[in-house]
């Protein structure tokens, strides 16, 4: 991928110089493209609530799978992951190359649960996108069993937004569901 500016159009460029030397005064610029695509911001909740009933690693499958989609596509794709007292950025965002479990095995689970703090990343991010590139769509996948009370805004510049629900056992809170609602997204249930 070249670097974002003008690109110069030859032939009209050509056309203005005639059979002068080249000069900066011929160049003919063709238009910058908008940037289309997609971009598919995946946040981890990696609290210790995802460590009960192998959550985590069922997640870490589903990212798997939704890189290598991903890729096939040409998207580009980001990875946030959130817990203990932090959310950091851990891949994009870029187009996958390639993805497979050996970055997902570093990703460890612990500690409490900082959604909000995960959703102020991905919206910075998706900002910084809409900014750079207006014309590309925003995907945010929330992969997360829903076991934080806390209920943050709905992250601007998500065109769209899926809360994956991986929440296991037999006592269910059902936070995921409340928050697909509130933020009308859609809840799959892996």
């Amino acid at each position: 991928m070249g670097m974002p500016g003008p690109r110069v159009h030859w032939p009209r460029t050509l056309a203005a110089r005639g059979r002068n030397t080249l000069q900066a005064s011929h160049l003919r610029y063709r238009p910058a493209l908008a940037h289309a695509g997609v971009l598919h911001c995946f946040v981890l909740d990696c609290s210790a609530s995802m460590l009960r009933n192998d959550s985590l690693a069922l997640a870490k499958g589903w990212l798997v799978s939704l890189f290598d989609q991903a890729a096939q596509q040409r998207a580009e794709a980001a990875l946030i992951c959130f817990g203990g007292n932090r959310a950091d950025l851990r891949f994009g965002p870029a187009v996958p190359r390639w993805w497979n479990e050996r970055w997902l095995a570093p990703l460890t689970g612990g500690g409490g649960t900082p959604f909000s703090l995960g959703m102020q990343k991905a919206g910075e991010l998706l900002a910084r996108s809409a900014r750079l590139y207006p014309a590309q769509q925003r995907w945010l996948w929330v992969l997360t069993d829903g076991r934080s009370n806390e209920l943050p805004m709905r992250p601007g510049h998500a065109d769209q937004i899926r809360v994956v629900d991986f929440e296991t056992g037999p006592l269910r809170l059902a936070r995921c569901a409340v928050l697909a609602q509130a933020w009308s997204a859609t809840l799959v249930m892996p």
